[in-house]
């Protein structure tokens, strides 16, 4: 299991991703899920990933060598597609190849395919956008009216997203936002934890302005963790007790 979230703000983009795996309690370990390219001043890209671990990084791999275009005749990787729209295409289809490669052997071993990713970035000429790539190749967009994404354990963290990001949101209290969403999700499911892997990047500018492993222990995820337990204390200790039983039967 994993959580990731990507937040998309009129002023940037933030990627989070913890690094946890596990095959069991006793069988935990840890494994980079976010992958960032960056050529300064041309192109910026993010691609975070969930579900089987095996499965993300022959895709992963496949985006690395390249994939053959059948019209061009030319190999293509995230490095030389001019559009992230094309590059969300590219990463559909390594997703569909690796399928191809491995559906029959994870039937007999009666294990589905499951693997998403949160692909987001910038490409010189083109507008900032993020975007959920689905197991079947798939993809959809996030737009201003919903500015953030999930993948893998997402329930836990939802709450806060959807009640405190909105597109005019400041970059920086989207990174807070996701981290407390990234909290809440470590402290509800066993299969999500530290480290965690953070890529911040301001729309336009064409580089990545933070790029960070928040490991465990660091003060700043420590005291927001205990801060935000504390707000949850009090603000449910400030709203009134229900009246239900209150009255006569």
């Amino acid at each position: 299991m994993t959580y990731c979230v990507g937040v998309l703000v009129e002023q940037g983009l933030v990627l989070i991703a913890d690094t946890r795996t596990n095959a069991g309690l006793d069988d935990i370990s840890t494994y980079r899920k976010l992958t960032t390219i960056a050529v300064p001043g041309e192109r910026i890209l993010a691609l975070a990933s969930a579900g089987n671990l095996a499965l993300s990084q022959s895709v992963l791999g496949l985006l690395s060598e390249g994939l053959r275009n059948d019209e061009t005749g030319e190999t293509e990787t995230l490095q030389t597609v001019p559009t992230l729209f094309q590059a969300a295409l590219l990463i559909g289809r390594a997703i569909r190849q690796v399928r191809a490669m491995e559906q029959s052997a994870l039937e007999q071993a009666n294990l589905r395919f499951d693997v998403t990713f949160l692909f987001g970035g910038q490409i010189s000429g083109g507008p900032m956008e993020l975007f959920l790539v689905y197991s079947a190749g798939n993809f959809i967009r996030c737009g201003p009216d919903a500015p953030y994404l999930q993948i893998g354990e997402h329930k836990y963290g939802k709450p806060i997203l959807d009640r405190a990001v909105r597109y005019n949101t400041d970059l920086y209290e989207a990174v807070k936002i996701g981290l407390i969403s990234m909290d809440s999700t470590m402290r509800s499911n066993i299969g999500v934890g530290l480290p965690i892997d953070l890529a911040i990047a301001q729309r336009d500018a064409l580089a990545f302005e933070v790029l960070h492993r928040i490991e465990p222990g660091e003060p700043y995820f420590h005291d927001l963790s205990e801060r935000w337990s504390a707000a949850l204390r009090a603000a449910h200790k400030s709203i009134p007790r229900p009246p239900y039983g209150q009255e006569p039967i």
